[in-house]
């Protein structure tokens, strides 16, 4: 079947429950994360955990590598329960999940969902036996399965029969279209083994990563037409900073706008000492920023120009944003549908009044030689003008006096 032309978000037609999380069909698209702690570190793990869940990842993966972290999973789970905190946990399984599994079944249990590389599951003739075992324990325990192909670990006896095939051919593909087949081969074929073993189709998510931004469009393309299970999307190895926010939003944006893709995350190299939280934060923006999603207030701001040499417009329209984002926690928990307010901090007399109307609460700053006052518009009206010192401040005020007026309180 194609996926295109479906409405936005809307690709597999099947809906995977993890959790209480739910994947394709009608659902949105859901932001994942991973943890880079030792995941044995119990304190630490539900810490960081816990810390990503409230940035607004949905899905929380995890490594278990070792008896010691499969051991660690339950406590981390009693942790974050304790803390009020509900994020499904996802097992991160490489090389040994099935013995791991077996050795530590409070670890199956406490898990909403198995991830599995079918390029190291096992080598040889054990590859089909750990393979199976792993999906046994996931019929056992009802868990849902993501099956991750990998370009870096793929599976060397698809990837050699695929270049076999391609070798007989009267004109072989080129090694990139080989590479490609090989993914979705290790991916499909591994789907319709884990059914075959009693899985049910709703409980498989695919997905085939990839560090090329052009390479993975057309890897989910293809994907997309000749499956119908739900979508993991993520490029893989993105790398850190800009580079890696460009890479993750050139590929994933052109892929959720075709319609493509059920879950994703952004596998950003963290600065040192930077927060895990920024791949949550850019899975958010990427989404809100094709009108899938709505996470947070978005802030419409003024990249400034000769017009605008003062700083308040840059400084205020950072403080707003950090205000949005630091208040968002409170502000979901109090108020139905605050995510879509919209805010403008504009910098000049040009644009300033009209985006300014154009947004929920905006604001004008004046510019180079105007009048040191500034118009502050609500829902298209003017409704103050603000100036001095305390000017920000005020702003910031209005902010919160416009989300506690016109968004309805939850009910306790």
């Amino acid at each position: 079947m194609t996926r295109y032309g479906k409405l936005p978000g809307q690709t597999a037609t099947r809906t995977c429950h993890i959790g209480g999380v739910a994947l394709g069909g009608a659902h949105p698209v859901v932001v994942q994360s991973m943890t880079n702690t030792d995941t044995a570190d119990v304190a630490a793990t539900a810490r960081q955990c816990a810390e990503l869940a409230r940035a607004g990842s949905e899905l929380v993966r995890i490594t278990v590598n070792t008896p010691e972290a499969a051991a660690a999973v339950p406590a981390i789970r009693e942790k974050l329960d304790a803390l009020g905190c509900a994020v499904p946990l996802i097992g991160d399984f490489h090389y040994n999940g099935h013995r791991l599994l077996a050795e530590v079944p409070e670890c199956a249990a406490a898990l909403a969902k198995y991830r599995i590389n079918p390029g190291n599951v096992g080598f040889g003739q054990k590859k089909d036996a750990q393979f199976a075992a792993m999906i046994e324990f996931a019929c056992r325990y009802e868990k849902p399965v993501r099956i991750g192909v990998n370009w870096g670990s793929l599976d060397q006896s698809v990837l050699a029969r695929v270049l076999d095939e391609n070798n007989r051919r009267p004109k072989p593909e080129a090694i990139t279209a080989v590479m490609r087949e090989a993914m979705i081969a290790s991916a499909l074929e591994s789907a319709a083994q884990a059914e075959k073993l009693g899985l049910p189709g709703e409980n498989i998510v695919l997905s085939c990563k990839v560090s090329s931004a052009p390479e993975l469009i057309a890897l989910y393309r293809e994907l997309a037409v000749r499956a119908d299970y739900a979508l993991h999307l993520g490029l893989t190895e993105a790398g850190m900073g800009s580079k890696g926010i460009v890479a993750s939003t050139a590929a994933l944006a052109v892929l959720l706008n075709d319609g493509i893709g059920d879950t994703l995350r952004v596998s950003l190299t963290p600065e040192p000492g930077q927060s895990r939280t920024a791949e949550v934060i850019v899975a958010q923006e990427i989404l809100q920023s094709l009108n899938l999603r709505a996470f947070t207030p978005q802030v419409v701001a003024c990249p400034g120009c000769g017009r605008t040499t003062s700083r308040l417009f840059q400084e205020l329209a950072r403080d707003v944003q950090d205000h949005a984002r630091a208040r968002m926690p409170e502000w979901r928990a109090q108020y139905d549908g605050v995510e879509t307010l919209s805010l403008a901090v504009m910098g000049c007399v040009v644009n300033g009044p009209g985006e300014s109307r154009h947004a929920n609460l905006g604001i004008s700053l004046p510019g180079t030689d105007e009048d040191p006052a500034a118009p502050v518009y609500e829902d298209g009206q003017k409704v103050a003008t603000l100036k001095g010192e305390h000017l920000a401040a005020e702003f910031i005020q209005m902010i919160e006096g416009y989300v506690a007026r016109k968004y309805p309180r939850r009910n306790p």
